[in-house]
């Protein structure tokens, strides 16, 4: 990834950062150990990947970069959404993971019950965030969309089968076809949204969001096996979790069924197609999503 893709990364997710501190209305009353809960894992940091994709697709669609703000609550949804995710995968009953991104998790400082209880009301914001874009001149038919997709890619055909369909294979042989269902509905199918609702906001036709479902499956995909991959290689202090936690979980990766060789290979095939997809598309500005497969693809965390 070339210096000015990781400076318009970090840029976009910075913005994002900024509108994630506004993001749960000053004036709720909401109990206090619950929002310091709910802010202690959206604080956390990380790669910022899913709202900074909605960001760039929405304006990649025609070029006009003034369609950034109006997506920004879409956004800041889609992070709440994955911020809950984490928290409820760290806990005892999920991963019983003890740090993420290199801090004790939500329920390691909160308690399981308000960690349970953030994650919830972390989902639900995301919801109330879409809304808010309609006062940013974001049609309401395009929010309905935007609504029913994120339903759906979040939910139980979605991500939480994932992650259900996870939890299954924990318990018994998990088959390469049963690990591609699990990356693709636990993670894909979130990436699936950020690109596409992104898109929708940019006024994208059906033909043009079919290519791009393709090319954000495929990169989600990839993602998750590089993920599968750094977990063997990488290094801890970038990571924030120890390495081979995977291994020592018990879970079934890439690698496991596939060796390192043979995984590097499938993110490489994986990122190829889905550059062609997006090609496919005919956007105004393709250029900042193809250089985020990239940057995908070469990251070490």
């Amino acid at each position: 990834m070339n210096a000015s893709t990781s400076d318009y990364i970090a840029s976009s997710a910075a913005e994002v950062e900024q509108a994630l501190k506004r993001v749960l209305p000053a004036d709720w009353r909401i109990p206090s150990r619950l929002r310091d809960a709910m802010t202690y894992s959206l604080d956390a940091g990380g790669k910022r990947l899913r709202p900074v994709l909605v960001l760039t697709a929405a304006e990649a669609v025609n070029g006009d970069g003034q369609l950034r703000q109006a997506a920004m609550p879409v956004a800041c949804a889609v992070e709440l959404i994955h911020t809950y995710s984490l928290i409820h995968d760290d806990l005892p009953a999920m991963d019983n993971d003890d740090y993420r991104r290199g801090k004790p998790t939500n329920h390691k400082v909160f308690g399981d019950a308000m960690a349970i209880l953030a994650g919830d009301a972390l989902l639900t914001h995301a919801f109330y965030a879409v809304g808010e874009a309609a006062e940013r001149g974001v049609p309401a038919q395009t929010l309905l969309s935007i609504t029913t997709d994120l339903s759906k890619l979040a939910g139980a055909s979605g991500m939480v089968g994932g992650q259900a369909a996870d939890v299954l294979g924990e318990q018994g042989v998990t088959s390469l076809a049963e690990l591609e269902y699990i990356h693709l509905r636990k993670t894909s199918d979130l990436i699936v949204f950020a690109v596409t609702a992104g898109a929708r906001i940019g006024g994208a036709s059906a033909a043009q969001l079919r290519q791009l479902e393709q090319f954000a499956q495929k990169i989600g995909l990839a993602f998750q096996v590089q993920d599968d991959i750094l977990d063997v290689t990488g290094d801890e202090a970038k990571l924030g979790k120890p390495k081979n936690s995977d291994i020592d979980g018990h879970k079934v990766t890439y690698p496991y069924l596939l060796g390192l060789d043979k995984s590097r290979e499938l993110v490489n095939r994986l990122t190829d197609e889905a550059k062609s997809a997006l090609m496919q598309a005919d956007l105004a500005m393709p250029e900042r999503l193809l250089s985020i497969a990239d940057f995908l693809m070469s990251r070490d965390h």
